[in-house]
């Protein structure tokens, strides 16, 4: 299995340091986020508009080995044109990406559809796949949703992405990931949440950015969810958890997600291998 390092789990590192730190505690990618939102409190990695960034970045790669797998967050909204992405999504080619993740977070179907598309437009110049994410708390919040966008515009380097607490908690069935075609799938999100699932927004908001745990500390089926899905997807693990970062630091935080996620599919394994599906 291999396994990227997603800027949420360690956000307050820019990715010259990111790439250092996934080096240093073994991972084999990592997932920047260069597209900046302009969030209370969020970094500005805007490495289009940012050339000193970029060029730390790419020695920064260059000296550990490692390479960048996706970029986010190609965020479909109202009032925004997923054109304005295009120079992110240059320098994610540059740096040898191969994924855009996306979301959408708009009511307007027929908005959302269109700029979708336009969005697998844009990235196939680059040769770059889209993977759409249902966020429980957007609009497309389950994978239900999300089929219906693939299906509906139809391009080829169109995916769907899923994060183990969004589908525990959109309360997906295992089986709706058995009818769907494999090529849809290119990367994951991994993580691990206690079983129940809040009933408020504020609530599912906290533990998606704020408290997420270490895969297998909690209640989430991650193995039975990654036994649906295709054999050598790249699992990026994406668990941004504030009191351990301040406990523990970046780089250890870092350390334990993947040490912990590599401890449990090893212990998994076998109940893998032994109940295909």
């Amino acid at each position: 299995m291999k396994f990227s390092l997603a800027h949420l789990t360690v956000l307050g590192c820019p990715p010259p340091e990111m790439a250092y730190i996934a080096a240093m505690t073994g991972y084999d990618y990592i997932s920047i986020r260069p597209i900046y939102m302009g969030l209370p409190g969020e970094p500005n990695y805007d490495l289009a508009n940012n050339k000193t960034m970029l060029k730390q970045t790419k020695r920064a790669l260059a000296d550990t080995g490692l390479k960048v797998h996706d970029i986010e967050l190609a965020k479909i909204e109202d009032g925004r044109n997923v054109r304005q992405y295009e120079p992110a999504i240059e320098v994610a080619a540059e740096l040898g990406a191969k994924s855009v993740l996306s979301s959408i977070w708009t009511s307007n179907r027929e908005f959302y559809l269109e700029q979708f598309a336009d969005l697998c437009d844009i990235a196939k110049k680059y040769g770059l796949n889209v993977d759409l994410e249902f966020v429980t708390w957007a609009s497309v919040s389950d994978l239900k949703g999300a089929v219906d966008v693939l299906r509906t515009v139809n391009r080829e380097n169109a995916g769907i992405m899923v994060d183990t607490l969004h589908f525990h908690r959109s309360r997906v069935s295992l089986e709706e990931l058995n009818e769907l075609p494999r090529e849809w799938f290119h990367f994951a999100h991994i993580c691990d949440g206690p079983a129940e699932i809040p009933s408020d927004k504020e609530g599912l908001i906290h533990t998606g950015r704020d408290a997420r745990l270490y895969v297998g500390e909690g209640a989430i089926d991650i193995a039975s969810i990654v036994n649906r899905l295709p054999d050598g997807i790249v699992y990026s693990i994406e668990l941004p958890h504030l009191e351990r970062v301040a406990e523990f630091g970046y780089a250890e935080h870092a350390r334990r997600c993947l040490q912990t996620a590599k401890d449990y599919f090893a212990k998994n394994l076998r109940k893998l291998e032994e109940h295909s599906y």
